[in-house]
């Protein structure tokens, strides 16, 4: 019980449980004002008046206050108060302690090799103006592979600093140390089910390889039939449409042309095909589910790298087409594009001019057909796969984004996720007169605002007693913000301009705007001296 508030006209008491890291704490929420208590009775007229007056308590320091008292005591006792000497300690936690020195020393080393090896890649493969792998991995692999690499690698560098004990303020506030605990633990806690998922995926690909081998070999074959098909349909006369043949033969010609010298490409690839998808399960078990992930979406752009590019040459033709078309129709209007102003003007074109742009009109609009059908069937083809690309790096971006030490808590121990709070009032006496009925329950709601006591019977009280509790957090409210901070970049007006684009000939991003935790700067440190942190972080924890 903890008196925090009194004056001449009341005596305030709120009895609460002591918060504790990693049992519970309080918090003051916005979010909690659609969760608040449902009372069964009327609230009384005196809390109703309650809010209407003044308020002169701050509830933001009075919590504050609260999650302070009980850390900051542990806190001094932990340091003020003197270690038992080795005579008094028993048996299992002096063996305990050894087997934790052991661990660490152990670790320690394992890591600092890995690290050994880590910073020898950086040494010799990250030099832009000298390595040729590294600039033809980074142009291979430019989209999600090479930046999931340097996570995955800073995420291992960092594990040390992540594990050491946290700063003063953390240490005396449960509020504060609950949130650098979470902060601590969610990118361990998302490396470690991403290791799991590639492990699965992993020994899943290394044992019937040969099966996805010839599965993967089978498919690329029937869609090089298919856009052989595709194209021989084109150049006839496709869903009954009478299309211009010299200009579906020139189109249909190039199209075939690249299908063929692509496939015939791809058959050197198939050769070794095995062996990269035995070096893709290797990988996902050694590094997480995440980095395999986004070296097949780069590999499956290289491989419709023919696609992409016929689809950019007839995109480029065909909005040439209807910007020509576009600016002919203006001329017939007697209207001019001003791209200063961005806006149509009226123009007095000659005849002549009109001549020529009605010349050049008609077969362009005759033309339009041929080249519109091609656009299509391309644009479908490479939409298609840039979905699946997408559909891959939105998967990525959802397994780091995902706070799952966070929903193990939220089930495990919901009172780590306070969201605002509420009194139960049990007591009320004033000076004059009793409540009626003093052990009475009510329940009163607070959510970020501060509450105001005064004497609500406009007598002179002399206490009110109440319990304080805690609202929490729904598992949708845990891990919203984290989705919504993922997804920042996709919005509708996104959607709109891409599928503007799609009409008019433009390229349509190959990336959703899905965000990845951004990769931290490269460590450099002595061997000796990570060994050393590594070692003490370790023995920090058993200690």
């Amino acid at each position: 019980m903890d008196k925090f508030c009194q004056n001449m006209m009341f005596t305030y008491v709120i009895v609460y449980e002591p918060p504790s890291y990693g049992a519970h704490h309080f918090s003051l929420c916005r979010s909690s004002s659609n969760d608040q208590v449902k009372t069964s009775m009327k609230n009384p007229k005196w809390i109703d008046e309650l809010h209407k007056q003044q308020k002169f308590i701050e509830l933001d320091t009075v919590i504050l206050a609260i999650n302070c008292t009980t850390a900051a005591k542990k806190s001094f006792e932990r340091h003020v108060v003197p270690r038992r000497s080795s005579s008094q300690l028993s048996v299992f936690p002096m063996f305990f302690v050894i087997i934790g020195h052991l661990v660490s020393k152990f670790m320690a080393s394992f890591s600092t090799m890995f690290y050994f090896v880590l910073q020898f890649f950086q040494t010799h493969f990250n030099n832009e103006s000298e390595s040729w792998i590294y600039v033809t991995s980074a142009n291979v692999f430019k989209r999600t592979a090479w930046i999931n690499i340097q996570i995955r690698c800073s995420q291992i560098l960092y594990w040390p600093i992540f594990l050491q004990e946290n700063d003063l303020r953390s240490q005396s506030c449960v509020e504060y140390a609950e949130k650098a605990a979470m902060h601590r633990h969610s990118m361990w806690s998302t490396l470690v089910v991403d290791i799991l998922l590639g492990n699965l995926v992993g020994w899943s690909l290394f044992y019937h390889s040969d099966t996805i081998c010839l599965s993967v070999l089978n498919f690329t074959h029937g869609f090089a039939t298919f856009l052989r098909s595709g194209c021989v349909w084109l150049m006839g006369n496709p869903a009954g449409f009478k299309l211009n043949g010299e200009l579906a033969g020139v189109l249909g010609m190039v199209s075939l042309n690249a299908i063929q010298i692509w496939s015939t490409l791809w058959i050197f690839v198939g050769f070794i095909f095995n062996y990269i998808i035995r070096g893709l399960s290797i990988l996902g078990i050694l590094c997480g589910f995440t980095v395999p992930a986004a070296l097949v979406v780069d590999m499956i752009t290289f491989a419709t790298l023919h696609v992409s590019t016929l689809n950019w040459l007839i995109a480029l033709v065909y909005s040439l087409q209807i910007q020509a078309l576009a600016a002919l129709w203006r001329l017939f209007r007697g209207r001019k594009w001003n791209p200063l102003r961005q806006r149509l003007d009226s123009f007095d074109y000659t005849v002549k001019q009109h001549i020529v742009g009605s010349l050049l009109f008609t077969p362009l609009l005759l033309l339009l057909p041929t080249t519109s059908v091609f656009y299509i069937f391309f644009s479908i083809v490479d939409t298609t796969i840039n979905l699946i690309c997408i559909l891959i790096e939105v998967t990525i971006s959802v397994i780091h984004a995902t706070p799952y030490i966070k929903i193990f808590l939220r089930l495990v121990k919901p009172g780590r996720f306070p969201s605002g709070i509420w009194l139960e009032i049990f007591g009320c006496e004033s000076s004059s007169t009793v409540s009626p009925n003093a052990d009475f329950t009510d329940k009163m709601t607070s959510s970020n605002e501060s509450c105001h006591l005064k004497d609500f019977n406009r007598e002179k009280s002399s206490f009110l007693v109440s319990v304080l509790h805690s609202n929490y957090l729904s598992i949708g409210k845990v891990v919203l913000p984290h989705y919504r901070n993922v997804f920042l970049g996709v919005s509708r007006s996104s959607i709109s301009t891409a599928a503007y684009g799609i009409l008019i000939g433009q390229r349509i991003p190959s990336t959703c705007g899905t965000l990845l935790p951004s990769p931290m700067p490269w460590m450099s440190l002595p061997y000796k001296e990570y060994w050393c942190l590594c070692h003490d972080s370790l023995i920090a924890c058993f200690r």
